[in-house]
C-alpha cells in the first residue's frame, strides 16, 4: 500500500518547526535551555508526522534518535559540544550509508528520503552521489562554523541556513531526475530498482 503522502507546508513544518524553536529558546534562554525544547520538539514533530500521515520517514527517525542522544549528552554533562557535534555525526552517517552502498552496488536514496522515483540505474548512481557528496560537504560546514564561529552564529546557521541550502540543492537535482526519469513508480518498483544499481 502507498505511503499518504503528506501535504509540502506541512512538511516542511515538521522540518523547520523544531529549528525555529530551538532558535527562539536559545536567543531567550541559551543554548541548553534550547537544546531541551528541541528535543521536546523533535519529539512532538514525529508524533504529528504519524498522526497526519501515519507513517514517520527514515530520515527523522535517524535524526531524532541522533538529537536524543546528543541532546542528551549536552544537557548531562553541561557541554554544548554534543549538540555543536550532532549535525556533523548525522550528515556523516547519511554520507556514510549512501558511499558504502553505492560501493556495494545499492542505492539507499528513495528509502532514506521517502521519495518515490523511477530512474535509470544511472540515474540512481548519480543522484546517490550527489547527496553523498552533498552529506560529506555539510559535515565539513558544520564543523567550520562551530569551531571557528560564535555559538549564536551556529544556531542561525542551523535554523535558518541549513534548510536552504539543502532545499537549493535538492532543486538543482531536478534536470538529473527529469533526464533520467520514466513513468511514476509505485513504492515496489522504486524500492527495487534504487536497491539495484549494477544492471
Amino acid at each position: 500500500m502507498d505511503k499518504q503522502q503528506p501535504h509540502p507546508l506541512f512538511k516542511l513544518a515538521t522540518e523547520l518547526g523544531p529549528l525555529i524553536v530551538f532558535f527562539v529558546a536559545n536567543s531567550k534562554f541559551g543554548l541548553f535551555a534550547a537544546t531541551g525544547a528541541f528535543m521536546v520538539a523533535i519529539v512532538a514533530a514525529m508524533i504529528a508526522s504519524y498522526v497526519v500521515v501515519k507513517h514517520v520517514p527514515i530520515m527523522a527517525i535517524v535524526t531524532a534518535f541522533v538529537v536524543l542522544v546528543f541532546g542528551g549528552l549536552t544537557l548531562w554533562l553541561h557541554d554544548e559540544t554534543f549538540i555543536k557535534v550532532k549535525p556533523t555525526i548525522i550528515y556523516g552517517l547519511f554520507a556514510v550509508v549512501l558511499g558504502g552502498g553505492l560501493l556495494f552496488g545499492r542505492s539507499f536514496i528513495a528509502i532514506m528520503f521517502d521519495q518515490v522515483f523511477n530512474l535509470t540505474p544511472e540515474g540512481w548512481r548519480a543522484l546517490t552521489l550527489r547527496w553523498t557528496l552533498f552529506f560529506a560537504a555539510m559535515a565539513v560546514l558544520n564543523e567550520v562554523i562551530w569551531r571557528t564561529q560564535s555559538t549564536d552564529f551556529w544556531v542561525t546557521f542551523k535554523a535558518f541556513g541549513v534548510i536552504p541550502i539543502t532545499m537549493l540543492f535538492a532543486v538543482l537535482q531536478m534536470p538529473l531526475i527529469k533526464r533520467h526519469g520514466a513513468e511514476p513508480a509505485t513504492l515496489a518498483e522504486s524500492e527495487r530498482d534504487a536497491g539495484d544499481v549494477t544492471k
